[in-house]
């Protein structure tokens, strides 16, 4: 008997492959450009590109898994973000590593949209608040991976070595998953749910996944631009990655140290505000100071307080039996702001002549967050005060 605990290992292996491959281009990004020619602008459309498919797969998700099976359907996306990396592989040519990386993209919103299911029906009533803190966390560790090793691979070997290394964790993620993953043996069911979306929680659920992804979009500009901002200060691409990993693996901790704290202090508000704010000050201060390594770690202190109470807010208004739907909405606005967020941090670096504009934008939005979660209270108090009968 596979115990949950190593279900939840495969999960992790598997989605840090996704992470890994979604960085790979911010990872080796000066290399690339000058490989393909491109301009800071033009990586950062090739970084977007590949979460654009969860606008159109975000909804669905769900019910292609119910359909064809949740194991199938990864396994799927699997092969799907292997195929994508073997096209970018095979082809130098720009419009062939759009077509890639769409196609890898595709294949990891399946991963991203289904396995978070699979956490709750292998952890639900039983240690979930845990499981879900290392399962997010396989986000943060598979780009720091990337940050660590693909700058030197691609410095030693070159761009085609850097794909082969992400086909390589690709597989074996698809080889983890395919031989040791399996379903639970009861599925869980959930008695007496009702309704379905109402209007003021579809605004609710919309407002919460702004929130998300303007975090992540903030969170996004550290790591996909972080690097190239160190290298035109003169820092070598294998020390800036490494550098900037430092952030990402520091996340690995602040992220659950977030969440625990939201949930014992009851303050997760405070935490979100407090965090978003000390991370985008942070932010602003990187590119302008010469204390680099102290801002980095700090920087990775505060970056994942505030995650675990942002995306925990949409379970504030939806019901057992809405929930599967609300995170498709929720996950379908994120999916939709991401690619033009970071687009916008890559264009704002050409015409601002350097990458330090894409962690002035990030700032930018993460400072919208507050004001955001201010609008999702006003939005969850007026829905309550319908649901409560007069007396």
């Amino acid at each position: 008997m596979r115990s949950r605990w190593t279900i939840l290992a495969v999960l992790f292996v598997a989605r840090a492959a996704f992470a890994f491959q979604f960085e790979s281009v911010a990872a080796v990004a000066p290399q690339l450009s000058q490989s393909l020619g491109a301009s800071l602008a033009d990586i950062g459309i090739l970084i977007g590109v590949y979460f654009a498919p969860g606008v159109l797969l975000a909804l669905p998700g769900g019910a292609i898994g119910r359909r064809y099976g949740d194991k199938a359907t990864v396994l799927i996306g699997l092969v799907m973000m292997l195929a994508g990396e073997i096209l970018m592989t095979a082809s130098a040519s720009w419009s062939m590593q759009i077509v890639g990386r769409l196609i890898a993209g595709t294949g990891g919103i399946l991963l991203s949209v289904l396995m978070t299911k699979m956490v709750a029906d292998w952890f639900t009533g039983r240690e979930i608040a845990t499981a879900m803190a290392i399962f997010v966390n396989s986000w943060p560790a598979g780009i720091a991976i990337a940050l660590m090793l693909l700058p030197a691979i691609g410095a030693t070997f070159g761009i085609y070595a850097v794909n082969l290394a992400v086909a390589g964790l690709i597989l074996i993620g698809l080889g983890f998953f395919a031989f040791v993953y399996r379903a639970p043996d009861a599925p869980v069911s959930v008695e007496g749910e009702r309704g379905g979306l109402t209007t003021k929680t579809i605004y609710a659920v919309i407002v919460a996944g702004s929130i998300w992804c303007l975090y992540n979009i903030g969170f996004a500009m550290i790591f996909s631009f972080g690097p190239s901002m160190l290298v035109e200060r003169g820092w070598s691409s294998t020390a800036a990655g490494s550098t900037i990993s430092i952030v990402l693996w520091l996340a690995v901790l602040s992220v659950p140290f977030g969440g625990l704290l939201a949930d014992q202090t009851k303050r997760g508000d405070a935490v979100i505000i407090t965090g978003c704010i000390a991370f985008a000050l942070l932010a602003l201060l990187l590119p302008r100071s010469d204390a680099v390594l102290p801002i980095v770690i700090a920087l990775g202190i505060v970056c994942g307080l505030p995650a675990g109470a942002i995306i925990s807010l949409s379970a504030l208004v939806l019901e057992p039996k809405t929930r599967s739907i609300g995170m498709g909405l929720f996950y379908t606005v994120f999916y939709t702001g991401s690619p033009v967020g970071v687009a916008i941090g890559g264009k704002l670096s050409t015409s601002m002549g350097g990458a330090s504009a894409a962690l002035d934008f990030g700032a930018v939005v993460l400072l919208a967050c507050p004001v955001i979660l201010w609008l999702f209270r006003r939005i969850v108090a007026g829905r309550n005060r319908r649901v409560v009968p007069s007396t």
